[in-house]
């Protein structure tokens, strides 16, 4: 049973009664007919090789009132392309599979790299944002809900609550993100939400002085979930990162575009497990260690934009408010594991806060040696600026993939 409670300046919608999913159906139906509703899914080829998937595409052939499901395909050859429609055709509802390494998409691509607009890095960015120039070329929907494809724990009441809040006209909401709680075997997961992104925004806060950006980020619950619905209209202007910072640059643009009433966040889940990443220590280019700077170096550019200055003797006080605040966290999550019945381990909890600490001390410098860095994507209203017809040149090329390749 969820609280009540409303926290900061975005307003939460809760799971207080365990709604049965069919009465939401039953009203996102009626929906449906003046918000037609579409669902999008980033899915690497390896995804449908893994458990997962096989499952949200079981429990998605329930869901009766979404007009379109869009999935973004990544690393896949010709013959994988071939089986991902297959794969996906069980699907009742239209759908659409973007081949991202298809020929067509990557002649498209080829043509916005060469007015510098095409997205400089492989990853979920990328892919969401060519699904999201797809939804923008259909027309299909006016309410989307976005979703990965390695959730374990997967019920169609999901995807349900993450869309209600866009999906109802008598909601005023523009976007909306989902949060739960991240317990699965036993333990906590989530390592880089409790442990680097809130007690960083709570060392910023403290280093930087009051932030209204920084009380926004701090209103979710959940601020790395990679579930989020919104208005259809929400993407033309919308930049996103296209590296670990996506869900943070999400929130960012959504800040920048819209006043916090137009926002929410909803609790979707009771339970929630996926793929999981390694830490790598070792290596400051995969799993988390990755994700830490991206996330770190996506708040520094975020509020350099609002006027901080920062500089080396900044990001080693904001490192030493950050280290100390985090431990204080670990205990925290400990006293909160063991009250649960939870396994804790505390050692590798404090090894990972000791090297998210070395990391906000690597994305400062990054962010002090690359001062030209524009890691945003650029918004499609700019694309079609420069290119009045890219939305139908890439209509045409995922349609006519859908239908050369398709069995």
């Amino acid at each position: 049973m969820g609280d009540f409670y409303q926290n900061g300046i975005v307003t939460t919608l809760h799971n207080l009664v365990r709604r049965p999913v069919e009465d939401l159906e039953a009203e996102l139906m009626t929906f449906r007919k003046s918000r037609p509703m579409s669902l999008v899914l980033p899915s690497l080829y390896s995804e449908l090789e893994g458990p997962a998937l096989k499952n949200i595409v079981h429990e998605l052939t329930k869901v009766p009132y979404l007009d379109e499901i869009i999935i973004g395909l990544d690393r896949a050859n010709e013959e994988q392309y071939r089986h991902a429609l297959e794969y996906f055709s069980e699907l009742p509802q239209n759908f659409k599979v973007l081949w991202n390494d298809g020929p067509r998409l990557r002649a498209i691509d080829q043509k916005l790299r060469e007015k510098n607009l095409a997205p400089t890095e492989m990853g979920k960015g990328r892919n969401v944002w060519y699904c999201f120039g797809y939804v923008l070329a259909s027309g299909v929907s006016e309410s989307v809900a976005l979703h990965d494809c390695d959730i374990l724990t997967y019920s169609r009441d999901l995807v349900a609550r993450l869309i209600y809040p866009v999906a109802n006209p008598g909601f005023n909401y523009m976007f909306c993100k989902g949060y739960y709680a991240r317990v699965a075997d036993g333990k906590m997961n989530g390592r880089v939400s409790r442990l680097l992104v809130t007690p960083l925004i709570r060392a910023l806060k403290k280093v930087c002085g009051p932030s209204d950006f920084l009380d926004y980020l701090d209103s979710y619950r959940y601020p790395l979930a990679g579930e989020f619905s919104f208005r259809t209209d929400v993407i033309n202007d919308l930049r996103i990162p296209s590296d670990w910072g996506l869900e943070i640059g999400v929130l960012s643009e959504m800040k920048r575009n819209y006043a916090t009433n137009r926002l929410c966040q909803v609790d979707i889940a009771d339970v929630y497990d996926h793929k999981h990443q390694e830490l790598s220590p070792e290596d400051a280019s995969q799993g988390l260690s990755k994700m830490s700077v991206d996330i770190a170096k996506a708040l520094f550019r975020k509020l350099a934009t609002n006027g901080e200055i920062f500089s080396s003797e900044k990001f080693r006080t904001i490192k030493a408010t950050y280290f100390r605040i985090a431990l204080d966290f670990v205990e925290t999550y400990q006293n909160d594991a063991i009250i649960n019945g939870l396994v804790f381990d505390r050692h590798k909890e404090e090894k990972a806060v000791e090297l998210f600490a070395q990391n906000v001390m690597s994305a400062g410098a990054y962010f002090l040696e690359n001062p030209m860095d524009t890691p945003f994507i650029p918004s499609w209203n700019r694309v079609t600026s420069a290119i009045p017809d890219i939305k139908e040149q890439l209509l045409e090329a995922v349609d006519l993939d859908n239908k050369e390749y398709r069995p």
